[in-house]
């Protein structure tokens, strides 16, 4: 567990979350990163969360007035978040943006859906680094952050995750023995004292 704590003061802890560990406890699965992060910082609070197949960085507040700092944060979208991911497809611009809105898929889910009527604004910048064959690394910057955002915004574009069980084909589901996105790094001023914060988990793959 300590060999994932990334940053840590008195109203500040950063965790980098293996994949396949929940955020917080599910129904039946209690162990879950908030509960490593309590081992470090008891008044550890939850501001935000990575799905379980996520890996990647986890900010906790650990006093008052760094959860309100952080939520406020989050609100105004002053947080620089950036992931790497791997996709499957050929064809494509190497830098974009997608903006589609998004809501629950309640016929299947947990999926999300387009919603046109009734979603949340969803907004993603991608740049393609490498291409290999059908494969493509990329970094993601999530302006926004929605349920699924990066997996479904992909998929929609003809770029599917590899290792994605919802959004992607089964052939480049099981391409992968996990799903192959991770969030690196993470800017932001301290909640706070207002210090110029930056953390970087590293590749991973």
């Amino acid at each position: 567990m300590s060999d994932n704590l990334i940053y840590q003061d008195e109203h500040l802890l950063v965790m980098n979350k293996p994949a396949g560990l929940l955020t917080t406890p599910g129904r039946f699965e209690k162990e879950c990163l908030w509960s490593w992060a309590k081992t470090q910082a008891p008044t550890a609070q939850v501001v935000h969360r990575l799905d379980l197949d996520t890996s990647g960085l986890v900010m906790f507040g650990c006093s008052p007035g760094a959860v309100s700092g952080l939520n406020r944060l989050f609100r105004e979208r002053a947080i620089d978040k950036q992931y790497d991911a791997m996709s499957v497809g050929r064809m494509g611009p190497d830098r974009g943006r997608i903006v589609f809105p998004l809501g629950p898929d309640r016929l299947h889910r947990p999926k999300q859906k387009i919603d046109w009527r009734a979603g949340k604004r969803a907004e993603t910048e991608f740049e393609v680094v490498h291409r290999a064959e059908d494969q493509l690394r990329l970094v993601l910057r999530p302006i926004t952050g929605v349920r699924h955002q990066l997996r479904i915004h992909l998929a929609l574009i003809g770029l599917p995750l590899l290792g994605c069980d919802l959004y992607a084909p089964r052939s480049v589901w099981r391409a992968s023995p996990r799903l192959m996105l991770h969030a690196r790094a993470l800017s932001l001023p301290h909640p706070v004292t207002g210090k110029a914060l930056t953390f970087d988990a590293g590749p991973i793959f």
